[in-house]
């Protein structure tokens, strides 16, 4: 494996505390001169602190505290905004200079990539900076969880911070404090680079600073060497951050600032090979000791950056008017939702007193899941004991929902779950508030996996969670028009073309889930809902996460798909491709049902789960009969591909989009199928509960002597190697393992 070994690439170690200029180095007439912010009005409106009410704390910092807070007087009366307050008693000289500079700087600044001043204004004792609030997060919250990004993810957040930083270089202005921290997510998930406080004015493109500040592990080498540096500073600062997207580490990481500095001086920076070629052509570009020879240090500056094949696939111009999804959408219900920041400052009261700032720990960096466990029930119980008194969801909140949201009726019933209608107090809307019992059920990868990937159209949205000492409680939206094949029997009228739609609603979000490396495990009928009572298939949603799977390594990364290529034993890939390919078989369960208004393999729901594991077993698929004589021959042939009993021969879901059936919906028949003329329709939704039981059924244990398992027969081929023969064990009693 490429990668050095994974320490914590996120620890706050010395060698990540920002350094500042010295009092030396300031220059005198601003070391002497009394803090002097001049007052910024939006829309010639003048605003002071008592405009604004405190909601939260969001975070607190060696300069002081960041607040959530909400205008109450003027013409953006209810707006919400971030309030960075500064004591001036504390303020050191030389933080005098960063909070004047970054006043400055964000007073000039319009662009969208860069966090927004709205406000600023002092007391006798304190400073006021009122900011756009982005309730995304910062993108080291987000890499904290995912440890590394897939390359289009890097290529989208690399290709907007290159925008910002090249606006800020045609100000004449060097950024030089470029790290995930300092680089947050607004609510649709696009980037906004904040903290402007060690940035340098009119500086041109010929001309140089002499300052030593920044974070060290980010620091260009001039930086370093104090021989003088320009923008061109700010792009090797690009390249360490898109080194630490792409593998979770950090470039240069010494034992110490010092170490850390002479690696970034002196060491050879080893490729991992996994990386495309074009991410690692732009990464040896970025990383040229000799500025001079940068990749944007040239006459053209961030344009050769853009120019660069690793955005090949990228429309700037569309990309700066945010006509371009962001490859994660915050799920955020609120305009003053903090679920992305650390709930040890967001569950505090605003008025208290500073406190001393949590560890990096707090991220839960790591978290581990097993890839050996051969079934999905397993897996979440082996987990479940010693959950009941511990938090599992980091971003959930802490006090009870009930504070919040309004509970009502239940609505649906699992065997670790109750659901049931709620509303948000505030609003007034409606959601549907799932409640999972800690002590029997791991809430953790639903949780992750929704916050994730929740944004597509097809995938239910959860809004927000909560955790206390027994349940987690996930807010969702409300699916007010059932269950899939409840609205579809109440039709009078359900035709072979709206059967195609159906499908191909479900298949887009079934392929979505599996190139993000998550199988969902669970896609029966009763976990495919509609939205609306419209019964249209675009706001069909799949529900239920608590059996998907991301595909994660041992040490808990998530695996993008040229990880996986390269990196994953054979035994997890043939697991992985079994879980996608049992999405798939479910989906030619449900087209099947849709078809004939019968199930493939359930003959009604008092059939034993022996009897339907035979049928499927057998691969015995009847398409005869009056109900299939009006069924077209490509739905035939599609349902027999689907259902084949051969895992390995079953279509992917984006070769289900790619089917003439599904391709060529708009020309299919347009009369009724028997699924609407069926005259028990429990009878269906009870053999398809039954059919699912049955795969869903844990297989017995075939047992065979220790010889035949594979970890055996790789130690026997192991020990025939020229010169380990003499280990090789003469007996071996007949142990009975599995097979598997």
């Amino acid at each position: 494996m490429p990668l050095a070994p994974l320490g914590d690439p996120f620890g706050l170690e010395p060698s990540r505390a920002d350094i500042t200029p010295s009092p030396e180095q300031i220059p005198k007439e601003e070391a002497l001169a009394e803090i002097d912010i001049s007052e910024v009005r939006k829309g010639g409106e003048k605003a002071d602190a008592r405009h604004f009410e405190l909601l939260k704390v969001l975070g607190q910092g060696s300069f002081g505290k960041v607040f959530l807070v909400r205008k109450v007087r003027g013409k953006d009366t209810g707006q919400v905004y971030a309030m960075k307050v500064l004591k001036k008693a504390t303020l050191k000289v030389r933080d005098r200079a960063r909070t004047k500079m970054e006043r400055n700087i964000l007073a000039q600044i319009s662009h969208p990539f860069i966090v927004k001043l709205h406000y600023a204004f002092q007391t006798e004792g304190k400073l006021y900076l009122i900011l756009d609030f982005l309730r995304g997060g910062d993108l080291f919250t987000r890499l904290s969880k995912e440890v590394m990004f897939t390359e289009d993810d890097v290529k989208f957040y690399l290709a907007e911070l290159t925008l910002a930083l090249e606006h800020l270089h045609s100000l004449g202005i060097v950024y030089r404090d470029l790290k995930p921290e300092n680089v947050l997510l607004d609510a649709d998930g696009h980037v906004k680079v904040t903290d402007f406080g060690l940035c340098k004015e009119s500086i041109d493109s010929d001309k140089k600073t002499f300052s030593f500040c920044g974070t060290v592990e980010y620091m260009a080498p001039e930086v370093i060497n104090r021989r003088g540096h320009s923008i061109a500073a700010d792009f090797w600062s690009l390249g360490v951050l898109m080194f630490e997207m792409l593998t979770g580490n950090l470039p240069f990481q010494g034992m110490d600032r010092k170490d850390t500095m002479n690696l970034i001086l002196k060491a050879k920076l080893t490729m991992p090979t996994f990386l495309s070629p074009e991410a690692q052509s732009l990464l040896r570009a970025l990383f040229k000791r000799n500025a001079v020879n940068r990749l944007g240090a040239g006459p053209d500056g961030a344009q050769e950056i853009k120019r660069h094949p690793f955005f090949c696939s990228i429309n700037f111009d569309r990309l700066l008017n945010k006509e371009i999804d962001p490859p994660f959408m915050p799920a955020v219900t609120s305009i003053d939702s903090t679920v992305y920041f650390d709930p040890e400052f967001t569950k505090r009261t605003p008025k208290d007193s500073p406190a001393v700032p949590p560890s990096a720990a707090a991220h839960e960096l790591f978290r581990g899941f097993s890839f050996v466990c051969p079934q999905a029930m397993e897996e979440i119980l082996e987990r479940r004991e010693d959950r009941k008194h511990i938090r599992t969801i980091p971003t959930a909140r802490t006090y009870p929902i009930t504070k919040d949201y309004s509970l009502y009726e239940e609505i649906g019933k699992g065997a670790h779950s109750i659901v049931r209608r709620c509303m948000n107090k505030t609003s007034k809307r409606e959601f549907a508030v799932k409640m999972i019992k800690k002590s029997s059920w791991d809430a953790s990868e639903e949780v992750d996996i929704l916050l994730r990937y929740g944004h597509h159209r097809n995938v239910v949205k959860l809004f927000d969670v909560y955790e206390d000492d027994t349940n987690v409680n996930l807010v969702m939206e409300l699916c007010r028009g059932g269950e899939l094949f409840d609205r579809i029997i109440k039709k009078k009228i359900f035709t072979e073309r709206e059967a195609a739609s159906t499908l191909t609603s479900l298949a887009h979000a079934v392929h979505y889930l599996h190139s993000n490396q998550v199988a969902h495990r669970d896609l029966k009928p009763a976990n495919i809902m509609y939205a609306s009572t419209s019964g249209d298939p675009e706001s069909l949603r799949l529900i239920d996460f608590g059996f998907a799977k991301q595909s994660r390594a041992e040490n808990g990364m998530l695996m993008t798909p040229c990880y996986t290529a390269n990196f994953v034993a054979p035994e997890v890939l043939k697991r992985q491709g079994y879980d996608r390919s049992c999405d798939v078989w479910s989906l030619g369960v449900i087209l099947y049902t849709m078809l004939s208004g019968k199930t493939p393999f359930a003959m009604g729901p008092t059939d034993s789960a022996e009897d339907i594991l035979k049928r499927m077993g057998e691969g015995k698929i009847c398409m005869e009969g009056t109900e299939w004589e009006n069924v077209s021959n490509a739905a035939k042939d599609l349902v027999t591909r689907l259902l084949c009993v051969d895992s390995l021969k079953r279509p992917t879901a984006k070769q289900i989009l790619q089917h003439q059936w599904i391709t060529q919906r708009y020309t299919l028949p347009q009369a009724a199928l028997p699924t609407t003329a069926s005259k028990d329709p429990d009878a269906i939704k009870g053999a398809l509960e039954q059919t699912y039981r049955a795969k869903n059924a844990t297989a017995p244990v075939a047992l065979c002597p220790v010889n035949a398992s594979a970890l055996a027969k790789r130690r026997l081929n192991h020990h025939h190697l020229p010169g380990l023969g003499s280990m090789h064990a003469s007996n071996q009693h007949p142990v009975m393992v599995n097979k598997a």
